[in-house]
């Protein structure tokens, strides 16, 4: 049943959320994808491998993982709207900074505070955005606001391939205009964004269940959300970091066309996550739409090395979009909201992050290594198969009941 307080909750001020929640994604992904068509003016300019290069998207996500519990904490504790504001700031600080760095000691060490920055933002947002959006809604609101990191990776692409490759900038230059969008996004959250959506009085609170964080691990279906998002990311963040220079490296595109393949991703997983929210919304349950959604990903994964043809590649990337991570999140997102306790939300969303994010520190890393010692990046792509079957017998083992009614 969908709470008292929660009806009353206004619908212009939930999709005003949405809406900036949405274009927090956007200039997170934007500041991450930024870097990845400029891998190879990267590994020029401070003489890397292809591991060490992978290194620094995982320490990126590292620092990101790692803050991942404590700003859910924090959200709980001191306030999310506080948490994702000074993330923000912190965050459009330390990526246009990169345009001043002298050495890649101090590139890395910016790039991981900016990191660190960005995990101040799942558990808090999703936590205020569970709240305020109607239950029968909970998913599709996710899904669009999850959506926006789709138009962030397109937009990190696009700024680096095109400023790099056709007006011959430096490859810091795209750092700094991601930097101006945060900002604009930081203060929306400032002005527009409620600290609490349904405040609890000093009487309530005292009588209101208190958030156990050892409970979460009690919950079975939460971890094998937790396993089954660990090993969606570790694929997705695969075709991300290392997709565009895949594209250069073994099938012969150039910059520009690699980036814009790549990008196909982003752009059909729009229309996926809507669909594949709308179904699990209508059906009331989760697991039957990631069992549908996950072996889909795996033969598309397959398909990405298999395909012997521009078209078919097209269409294993078409497929992937559709039914990968990004789609999935949202499912995945509900799922947790339908299991973990209201007073541990924060927490329970910044877990789920930390556990599916850690894929996100091992897959750039490990698919280098795998590359420099096969010389090619094929079975970095085999390994992400793997991986995601990993995932699908998980998903397999969730209990869940009939169609809940609001």
């Amino acid at each position: 049943m969908q709470s008292s307080s929660q009806q009353n909750i206004p619908t212009s001020y939930w999709i005003r959320i949405v809406v900036i929640f949405f274009l927090g994604w956007v200039v997170i992904y934007a500041g991450r994808s930024v870097l990845s068509p400029i891998v190879g003016e990267l590994q020029t300019a401070f003489g890397l491998s292809k591991a060490e290069t992978g290194g620094i998207m995982s320490l990126f996500f590292l620092a990101y993982t790692l803050l991942q519990i404590p700003s859910g904490i924090l959200g709980d504790k001191i306030g999310r709207k506080r948490v994702l504001v000074t993330g923000f700031t912190l965050y459009a600080i330390f990526i246009a900074s990169v345009y001043f760095v002298p050495s890649f000691a101090v590139f890395l060490f910016l790039w991981i505070l900016a990191g660190a920055a960005q995990g101040c933002y799942y558990g808090p947002q999703y936590a205020l955005s569970s709240e305020a959006i109607p239950k029968k809604w909970i998913t599709v609101g996710s899904a669009i606001i999850g959506s926006g990191m789709s138009f962030g990776i397109a937009m990190g692409y696009y700024l680096s391939s095109v400023m790099v490759s056709v007006y011959h900038t430096s490859w810091k230059m795209p750092f700094v205009l991601v930097a101006i969008p945060i900002v604009i996004v930081t203060l929306l959250m400032l002005f527009f964004v409620r600290e609490r959506i349904t405040p609890v009085n000093a009487a309530n609170s005292q009588m209101a269940p208190k958030g156990n964080f050892a409970d979460l691990f009690k919950n079975r279906n939460l971890v094998l959300a937790y396993i089954t998002i660990f090993c969606s990311i570790y694929g997705f963040f695969v075709i991300i970091t290392w997709l565009p220079n895949y594209l250069e490296a073994e099938r012969g595109m150039d910059k520009i066309e690699a980036s814009q393949i790549a990008s196909i991703v982003p752009w059909i997983s729009i229309i996926g996550t809507i669909l594949c929210s709308y179904v699990s919304d209508k059906l009331g349950r989760r697991k039957p739409v990631v069992l549908f959604m996950m072996p889909l990903s795996l033969v598309a994964i397959f398909g990405i090395v298999y395909s012997d043809s521009y078209a078919v590649l097209i269409a294993v990337l078409i497929l992937y979009g559709f039914i990968g991570k990004i789609s999935l999140n949202p499912v995945l997102i509900a799922l947790v909201a339908d299991n973990a306790p209201r007073a541990s939300l924060s927490t329970a969303f910044g877990l789920y992050n930390f556990f599916g994010m850690a894929a996100s520190i091992c897959a750039p890393y490990v698919t280098g290594l795998i590359a420099d010692k096969t010389g090619s990046l094929n079975s970095g792509f085999y390994f992400a198969a793997f991986i995601t079957l990993i995932g699908i017998t998980a998903i397999s083992f969730v209990k869940e009941g009939p169609k809940k009614t609001d």
